[in-house]
């Protein structure tokens, strides 16, 4: 807030500067000169009535008298009500002059009193020359009881000052308060001598039907007396203009204000205050050092409700002057599920249901609404958490990874264009997947903008990287660390998570977030530390994931976490893939199988490594098996014997064990296991890795001989994961004394072996919780596990049992539907080994029977 008294510097600006387009009412609403003998009399403090009534009013050419707009004198603004203000200027040759403005029944009272200095020579008559204008200080408004003359642009007024009864020289006028907001320029003219000025000889300029507003919040604020508060934060703006539209058009503003850097100032921030009742959406033209014309009408960076005038392009954006759409949340149950049971499913919202086979409405695929119709599906799979993809509007071009605004959803997610709608569309999707119990979280992009963002013309060298290397070329890099970014994306984050009861966020690109003004790598970046310990942010999930989508570029870095931060793990992704294709060190695995420890040991547990095979960029599951051309090394996939699609046996048989390999793997890891759409139901790019060529899920294939096994395998997986949490999902490492690691024949894993391909694990449960119950699954014991990548079958001897007997519950490499099964097959009596397939995965677990 403002404090009462505010003192604010002169102000002048060549006019040419300002070429702004009006689009005015024809009709401009009355003023008249209040004339003492049939003016209502107002209650002004310290004020007497006036004896003298004011002489007629004159209408000059402005030829004679020109005035030079928006030359705000040196002033000090009182504010003492919501509809009253007082304004005092120093004048050239001394003393005070005073404008005092009440809003009055319908009317802005507009009443200007000379304080005379001890200099001042009292004249016999002294005139006050003023007119009214808007933005552009070129374009004055006509007054309506004279039109202006064919040969003059504009016109001024001559009203005569009279004394009032304490003998001080005043004029009172009214205006419609229909004609506002405006401004007043005046200058005054004794009967002798050149006119007068403010001591900088520049003229004064009052406005009226607007407020200095305040600074914060930044965006839009409203008050109880109707008053809507714009705030416009920008280091660089040499000038502002709030550009103010009345239809839902968008090609003209119906009105432009020029905000004087001295009165709708404070600091960097630009703001004022009006009645916007009248107007319907609001923009701003800033000019910068770097820009001679204000060019483009910008969107505000804190606008939450927008208008999209142009399929989603930023130059066709405008905020709304509304407050954001209410939501009835009642009833709702938010899950907070422990980080260590997440089972999380990544999504793009546009591409889950936009395919015909989705089967629903006309134009509800490819929304937020579709999303919610397709629950059932996360519930089939045992997903608790749903991972969506930027929903930030978003250059067209370039997809969701370039986002333009960070308030508000894309309106492509919607039904239709209204931005209202689908800001509770959304919220009505994360309520109903709460209901069923079903966390959603959001990809964010905080790194980059689109190239157009209004960021760029606001203030470009404080949201941007300008100088800072070759990791920032042509890649419209945020200064994250930088102080008025650090708090956008603060305050948008928290928006998310109040507005829309967002559970977590996953950060790409994060790498980036470490940066400093110079594009160093910071050990305590500012950005990172805040998210960790702010009191809202720091009760939802906060993940980083230092990869690029686009780039498909992983960086390898030590993310500074304040044990707050979970990370995408890249690691299990390569490590896992390496195995699997028969490369890598077995103790790779074995780090990955455990939860991590050589990333997440530290500070932090298996909990926060968020583990993934394939995720919306690089190969999916099914290529992943299917191609490995000498263009895809970075993918360290394997096509199992043939590059694409083939009908021999041998190699679709080895695809389809890869396949069960991969998604076991990832769900008996410690960790939080992260499916990637479409991987379910084989969803192929023909070998593309590029995140363009992502296709709609196709729900037919889900009905596929495929779809149906994977899927069934996808959710007997994330039930054994949440029935046997003791050993499959903790929140601590395991200890030592609960793992044994051996070869086939129980001898010492080949650690140091590099042409080793087999490793074998028996995770052992707690002495207090080893008590089984005769005939039951719910307690089960041991879990032992078998990983064979080579070409060769293994005879594998499992470890022997006090009581009880092995029960095998997975095979990966026998068939369908006998690769998997919850009840269990029990081993022989007396059988101690088990024949273990080439390429493929076993899981057996100790029950008393």
């Amino acid at each position: 807030m403002l404090p009462a008294i505010c003192v604010m510097q002169p102000h002048c600006v060549n006019c040419s500067t300002f070429k702004s387009v009006k689009l005015l009412s024809p009709s401009y609403g009355k003023y008249r000169n209040r004339v003492a003998k049939d003016c209502q009399k107002l209650d002004f403090p310290h004020r007497a009535v006036r004896e003298h009534p004011l002489k007629c009013v004159r209408k000059v050419s402005e030829e004679s008298h020109a005035l030079k707009a928006l030359a705000t004198p040196d002033l000090s603004v009182v504010k003492t009500s919501e509809n009253v203000a007082t304004y005092r200027f120093w004048m050239e040759i001394g003393g005070q002059l005073k404008v005092l403005i009440i809003k009055k029944n319908n009317k802005y009272v507009f009443r200007v009193e000379v304080e005379p200095s001890k200099n001042f020579k009292e004249q016999a008559e002294l005139i006050m020359l003023w007119s009214i204008f808007r933005g552009d200080s070129t374009n004055f408004l006509p007054l309506d009881f004279q039109p202006p003359r064919a040969d003059s642009k504009y016109n001024t007024v001559e009203t005569p000052f009279v004394k009032d009864s304490v003998g001080r020289l005043s004029i009172e006028l009214d205006f419609e308060t229909s004609l506002a907001p405006f401004y007043v320029s005046m200058l005054l003219k004794p009967n002798s001598g050149s006119t007068i000025r403010s001591h900088r000889k520049e003229n004064f300029v009052v406005p009226v039907g607007f407020f200095s507003g305040r600074p914060f919040p930044l965006g839009l604020s409203f008050s109880d007396d109707g008053y809507t508060n714009f705030s416009l934060l920008s280091r660089s703006a040499e000038n502002v203009v709030l550009c103010l539209y009345t239809d839902r058009k968008g090609e003209k503003p119906a009105l432009e204000l020029d905000l004087d850097p001295h009165v709708n100032k404070t600091g960097d921030i630009w703001h004022a205050s009006l009645d916007c009742s009248t107007f319907a959406s609001y923009g701003y033209r800033c000019r910068t050092e770097s820009e001679s014309k204000m060019r483009h009408v910008l969107l505000d960076p804190y606008a939450k409700v927008l208008e999209d005038f142009g399929l989603g392009l930023p130059r066709k954006c405008l905020g709304q002057l509304c407050k954001e759409p209410t939501f009835d949340w009642s009833g709702e149950d938010r899950p907070t599920i422990p980080m260590e049971k997440l089972i999380v499913y990544r999504l793009n919202v546009a591409r889950f249901t936009k395919d015909k086979s989705s089967k629903l409405l006309s134009g509800v695929g490819g929304s937020f609404y579709g999303v919610s119709e397709k629950l059932q599906h996360f519930k089939d799979l045992g997903v608790n958490a749903i991972l969506l993809e930027p929903v930030f509007p978003f250059d067209k071009q370039k997809g969701p990874y370039f986002p333009w605004h960070f308030f508000s959803p894309a309106n492509s997610y919607g039904l239709s264009g209204d931005s209202k709608a689908i800001s509770n569309s959304m919220k009505e999707m994360v309520k109903k997947s709460h209901a069923n119990g079903i966390e959603v979280f959001l990809e964010v992009v905080f790194a980059r903008t689109a190239e157009d963002a209004a960021l760029r013309e606001i203030d470009n060298p404080s949201y941007y990287h300008v100088k800072a290397g070759e990791d920032f070329k042509s890649r419209n890099m945020l200064n994250c660390n930088y102080p008025i970014v650090q708090q956008i994306i603060l305050e948008s984050l928290r928006h998310w998570v109040v507005e829309y009861h967002i559970d977590g966020f996953c950060f790409v690109d994060a790498s980036f977030l470490m940066k400093g003004y110079h594009g160093e790598l910071l050990s305590r970046p500012p950005l990172v530390e805040a998210i960790a310990f702010d009191p809202i942010l720091s009760k939802v999930k906060i993940i980083a994931d230092s990869s690029d989508p686009h780039n498909m570029d992983v960086k390898e870095i030590m993310f500074p976490h304040w044990n707050r931060w979970g990370e995408m793990n890249e690691k299990f992704c390569f490590d896992v893939r390496n195995f699997l294709r028969g490369q890598g060190p077995i103790s790779n695995l074995a780090t990955r199988l455990c939860g991590s420890g050589d990333k997440f040991l530290h500070g932090r547990g298996p909990a926060f490594s968020l583990n993934y095979i394939t995720r919306n960029s690089g190969l999916t599951l099914v290529d992943l098996v299917s191609f490995s051309s000498s263009n895809l090394e970075s993918e360290l996939s394997w096509n199992c014997g043939e590059e694409g699609a083939t009908n021999k046996t041998i190699v679709l048989e080895t695809r389809l064990k890869q396949i069960r390999n991969f998604l076991f793997i990832l769900f008996v890891s410690l960790g939080v296991p992260v499916l990637n759409m479409g991987d379910e139901c084989g969803q192929s790019c023909a070998g593309s890795p590029d995140y363009t060529d992502r296709k709609p899920l196709d729900w037919n294939a889900l009905s596929s001989g495929f779809g149906i096994q994977v899927t069934q395998f996808i959710s007997f997986l994330s039930s054994l994961k949440i029935r046997r949490s003791d050993l499959l999902q903790n929140q601590n490492f395991l200890k030592e004394d609960n793992i044994e690691w051996q070869g086939p024949d129980q001898s010492p894993p080949g650690w140091d072996d590099p042409s080793c391909k087999f490793l074998a694990m028996n995770l052992k449960v707690q002495t207090e919780s080893s008590q089984l119950i005769p005939g039951s699954l719910d307690a089960g014991g041991d879990l032992f596990f078998a990983f064979n990548s080579s070409d060769n079958p293994e005879k594998v001897i499992l470890p022997p049992l006090v009581t009880g007997t092995w029960v095998r519950l997975v095979d990966t490499a026998l068939p369908y539907p006998g690769f998997f099964s919850a009840d269990g097959v029990p081993l022989e009596a007396g059988q101690a080994t088990y024949d273990m397939q080439s390429h493929s995965c076993i899981l057996f677990e100790s029950h008393n029977l």
